[in-house]
C-alpha cells in the first residue's frame, strides 16, 4: 500500500468555521484573553487623553517634565517589575491562573488611581496596574496561541496585539465624552479611569470556564485531558473525533520530547542556550525595539505636545483628532490582520518599514516648515498615513510572529522577553521624548528617520517567512531542520504499489466510546508519553485503519515525522 506523507492541511476542518460547534465555541471563547490587550490599548493609552482634558491639568497642577515623563513611564515601570516572573506563574500555575492573578492586581490598581488624590498616589497605582498588565499579556497570547484550531492560529494572535487599538479607541471617546459632560470637573477624569475595571472584572468571572492551553498540559504529563480539549474543540466533541487529534498530539509530544533533550533547564539562559536560539532572541529583542522606536511613540504618549507644535491647541480639536486617529489605527491593524496568512510575515514587515520611512521624512518636512516659516501643511494627514503603515504590520505581527518561531519550551520566557523589552524602551521613550522636543524641537524627528532606515534593513536580512507553518514545524526551522511543504511532502510522497483509490483525510466517526483519547495508565505508556505516539489508544473501526491509513499507529508515526523533519528519498524533490 501507498505510504504517504500526511500534514495538517489533510486533517482540518473545511467547513465554515461558525457551523461547527466546537469551533463556534471555541472562538467565543478566546474572546476572553483577545480582551488582555485591550485592557493593555485601554490603559497605555488613557494618559495620552488625560492630558488633553483642563480637568486632569489643573488636578495634577499642570505636570511637565520630569513629572510628566515619570507619570508616563510608571505602567511600565510596573510591568517591567513583573514581566520576569510572569512566565514562571504561566508555566507553573497555566495560562488561566496568570491572567487571574493578573486582573486582581490591575483591578487594585485601576480602583487605587480612580480615587487617588495626589499625583504621588496616582502614579503608584499606575504602577501596579503595569505589575498585573505583566501577568495578562503573559499568559493571553499564550493561550490562544495554543488552544485555537490550527488554521485560526495566524489570525488569531494577530487580532490580539490589533486588538489593543480597542482599548485605545475606548479610551480616547471615553475621555472627549467626559468633557462634554462635565467640562472641567475631576469626573472628566475620574470617570474613564473607573471604566478600566470593566475587563479585569470580567476575565476574573470568566477564566475559568474556558479550556486550559493543550500544551501546558501536555508539558505536565496531562496528556490525556490535552487530548480532550482538543477532540472537544478542534474535532467538535469526544464522541466525534477525527485523526487532526492524534496529528496535533503527535506534534505536541515530539517536539517536547526534543527541547526536553536540548535544554533541561527552566531558567532564562535556555532562551540564549543553542545557537537556533539566540537567532529567534536575536529577532524577538530587535521586533520588540522596532516596536517603540519606529516615531509611534511621538504620537501615542505625546499628542498634545506634537499638535501643539503644529499649531492645534483647543482642547475638543486635540480630543477629535486622538479619537478618529485610534479608530483609523484600529482598521489599519484589521486589515494587516486578514492579510497576515495572505501575503505573508516578511512581506507585510518589508511594506510597512519602507511605508513608515517615506512617509515619516515627509512628516519631518512638514513639522518643519512650520516651526520655521509658520505654514500651516499636511501634518495631521502624514500622521494618519504613518500609522497606516506602522500597524499594518506591527500591531497584528509583534506577537503573533513571536509566538511563531518561539518552541514550548521557551515560548513563555521569550515572549516575556520581547514584552519586556518592549515596555524597557518605551519607558524610555516616556522619558526622553518630552525632553527631547523641548530641547531640539523637530530636529529630533530626523533621528527616527535614520533608525527607521536601520529598521529596514534588518527586516530584509533577518526576517524569514513562517506562513503556512505549524508551531512546531516553524520553530524547527531555527535548529537546522528544514521541513518540507504541503505541496512539496504530497509529491514526494513514496508508493510500494499502486493504490486503488485516492487518498484522503479521515472521516469523523460519531460512535466512538467516550474514553476515545484515554491513555493507559500502565509504565509502558507512561514511558512513552513523549516518545512513539502509538501508545495512545485511539479505537478506530478497522475499515478505516486498513481502508485509508493501513494502521493508525502508522498514522501518528507519519503525523510526527512530518511536523518535525524533512522525508528522506532516493531522489530530490526539490532543487
Amino acid at each position: 500500500m501507498a505510504v504517504l506523507e500526511y500534514t495538517i492541511a489533510d486533517f482540518i476542518n473545511r467547513e465554515s468555521w461558525w457551523r461547527n460547534r466546537g469551533l463556534l465555541v471555541l472562538n467565543i471563547y478566546l474572546i476572553l484573553p483577545l480582551l488582555s490587550s485591550v485592557l493593555n490599548g485601554l490603559d497605555s493609552s488613557i494618559l495620552n487623553g488625560l492630558q488633553i482634558l483642563p480637568g486632569w491639568q489643573e488636578y495634577f497642577h499642570h505636570p511637565q517634565g520630569k513629572t510628566l515623563g515619570l507619570i508616563n513611564s510608571a505602567q511600565g515601570i510596573g510591568a517591567l517589575s513583573g514581566i520576569p516572573f510572569s512566565p514562571y506563574v504561566s508555566d507553573l500555575l497555566g495560562r488561566r491562573a496568570s491572567m487571574f492573578i493578573g486582573a486582581i492586581i490591575v483591578l487594585a490598581g485601576v480602583f487605587t488611581q480612580a480615587l487617588c488624590t495626589t499625583v504621588q498616589v496616582f502614579i503608584g497605582a499606575r504602577v501596579l496596574i503595569g505589575l498585573g498588565i505583566a501577568f495578562s499579556i503573559n499568559a493571553a497570547p499564550l493561550l490562544i496561541s495554543e488552544l485555537s484550531y490550527p488554521t485560526h492560529r495566524g489570525k488569531l494572535t494577530a487580532l490580539y496585539n490589533s486588538m489593543w487599538y480597542l482599548g485605545s479607541i475606548i479610551s480616547a471617546w471615553i475621555c472627549l465624552v467626559a468633557y462634554d459632560r462635565t467640562g472641567a470637573s475631576q469626573w472628566s477624569w475620574r470617570v474613564p479611569v473607573f471604566i478600566q475595571a470593566t475587563v479585569p472584572v470580567l476575565q476574573m468571572m470568566l477564566i475559568w470556564f474556558i479550556p486550559e492551553s493543550p500544551r501546558f498540559l501536555a508539558a505536565k504529563g496531562l496528556e490525556s485531558q490535552a487530548a480532550r480539549v482538543l477532540a472537544q474543540y478542534h474535532a467538535n466533541g469526544p464522541k466525534q473525533c477525527d485523526h487532526l487529534v492524534a496529528f496535533e498530539m503527535a506534534q505536541i509530544r515530539h517536539a517536547l520530547n526534543v527541547e526536553r533533550e536540548i535544554a533541561s533547564s527552566p531558567s532564562y539562559l535556555t532562551c540564549f542556550a543553542t545557537p537556533g536560539n539566540r537567532r529567534r532572541m536575536f529577532i524577538v529583542i530587535s521586533i520588540a525595539i522596532f516596536s517603540q522606536w519606529s516615531g509611534n511613540g511621538l504620537v501615542s504618549g505625546y499628542i498634545n505636545i506634537v499638535l501643539d507644535g503644529i499649531g492645534i491647541t483647543t482642547t475638543r480639536t486635540k480630543a477629535i483628532i486622538n479619537g478618529c486617529l485610534q479608530v483609523f489605527n484600529l482598521a489599519s491593524a484589521l486589515l494587516g490582520t486578514t492579510l497576515v496568512d495572505k501575503l505573508g510575515r516578511r512581506k507585510l514587515f518589508l511594506t510597512s518599514n519602507i511605508g513608515m520611512l517615506i512617509v515619516f521624512s515627509m512628516w519631518t518636512i512638514t513639522t518643519a516648515l512650520f516651526k520655521e516659516t509658520g505654514t500651516r501643511t499636511a501634518t495631521v494627514p502624514l500622521i494618519f498615513m504613518f500609522f497606516f503603515f506602522y500597524d499594518f504590520a506591527y500591531t497584528p505581527m509583534i506577537i503573533s510572529y513571536t509566538l511563531e518561531i518561539l518552541p514550548y519550551n521557551i515560548r513563555a520566557k521569550g515572549l516575556a522577553i520581547m514584552n519586556f523589552s518592549a515596555y524597557l524602551f518605551n519607558t524610555f521613550n516616556a522619558f526622553v521624548n518630552p525632553w527631547a522636543l523641548d530641547a531640539i524641537g523637530w530636529k529630533y524627528y530626523l533621528v527616527y528617520c535614520g533608525w527607521l532606515g536601520l529598521e529596514l534593513v534588518f527586516m530584509m536580512v533577518f526576517i524569514i517567512e513562517t506562513k503556512g507553518r505549524t508551531l512546531e514545524e516553524t520553530a524547527a526551522l531555527f535548529d537546522g531542520v528544514r521541513p518540507q511543504n504541503t505541496t512539496e511532502r504530497k509529491e514526494s510522497a513514496t508508493f510500494s504499489r499502486t493504490p486503488q483509490y485516492a487518498p484522503r483525510p479521515p472521516r469523523l466517526e460519531k460512535d466512538n466510546p467516550d474514553n476515545y483519547f484515554e491513555l493507559h495508565d500502565s509504565s509502558s505508556a507512561r514511558s512513552s508519553a513523549f516518545g512513539s505516539p502509538s501508545h495512545i489508544e485511539l479505537q478506530e473501526y478497522s475499515r478505516v485503519q486498513s481502508d485509508v491509513f493501513g494502521s493508525l499507529s502508522h498514522l501518528e508515526t507519519q503525523s510526527e515525522e512530518s511536523a518535525i523533519t524533512a522525508v528522506n528519498h532516493h531522489h530530490d524533490i526539490v532543487s
